[in-house]
């Protein structure tokens, strides 16, 4: 399967800094989320407002977010070896047809590799999966690695296909749900935490420094999923 990335529909990665040191700094350099919206209709997002004097706030990074460390820094406090989940997270990639790459993006995201995260929302795990939509997905431990990852992929396999392979509609349904961004007209919710959680994650999918976990490439921002496979064995299953 290959997935597109649509860059047209709003120019948020570009403008979202995010990548301008390599994403070798901490989250907490995100800072806050500004938008505006030019007179061509492109809505532009930056973390830099001093860029242009149209941007105004639009989102403020949660203190929990600031205070947290790069997931990929020496000193990040990670309860699961990312080496560890490498293999999984290739085996569930392989098995939904999906690049894993995003999955390790969405991943790093949403719990910062922390496998016992949970939020005040009730979502759990590495991929941060409510309870409607880990019973959906087949997940019987959501703090389960293998069990998480593999409803998380499997999920977004099927954001993607749905949004016929616009990564950021699936990324802003994986967030908002695909409810949301159905009724906003298969458009990116005007929700504060969705419009600034689609270009972190996809600038994370871009980054160099995930090299050191995958070898997919990605060329002229297509990604090629690998073929389909079944998965190993291991710990518990959810299919």
């Amino acid at each position: 399967m290959m997935t597109k990335i649509n860059l047209a529909r709003c120019r948020i990665v570009g403008r979202l800094l995010l990548t301008s040191a390599g994403l070798m700094l901490p989250l907490a350099s995100a800072a806050n989320i500004y938008s505006f919206k030019d007179e061509n209709g492109i809505t532009h997002f930056s973390n830099l407002p001093h860029l242009d004097k149209r941007y105004k706030l639009v989102y403020k990074i949660p203190q929990a977010w600031t205070a947290r460390p790069n997931a990929w820094t020496p000193n990040f406090p990670k309860s699961i070896d990312i080496g560890k989940l490498v293999p999984v997270i290739d085996n569930a990639a392989r098995t939904h047809g999906v690049d894993p790459r995003l999955v390790h993006a969405v991943i790093r995201a949403e719990s910062g590799y922390n496998d016992r995260a949970q939020s005040t929302k009730g979502a759990l795990g590495l991929m941060q999966l409510i309870p409607a939509t880990a019973e959906r997905m087949g997940v019987k431990n959501p703090f389960d690695p293998v069990d998480n990852i593999f409803g998380g992929t499997r999920y977004l396999s099927q954001l993607i296909k749905m949004f016929n392979g616009d990564l950021e509609l699936a990324l802003a349904g994986y967030n908002a749900g695909e409810n949301a961004v159905i009724r906003h007209g298969n458009r990116i919710p005007p929700f504060a935490e969705t419009q600034a959680y689609v270009p972190k994650v996809l600038a994370f999918y871009r980054s160099p420094e995930l090299n050191r976990f995958v070898s997919q490439p990605i060329i002229s921002g297509v990604a090629v999923a690998p073929s389909s496979s079944v998965r190993s064995g291991t710990s518990s299953s959810v299919r």
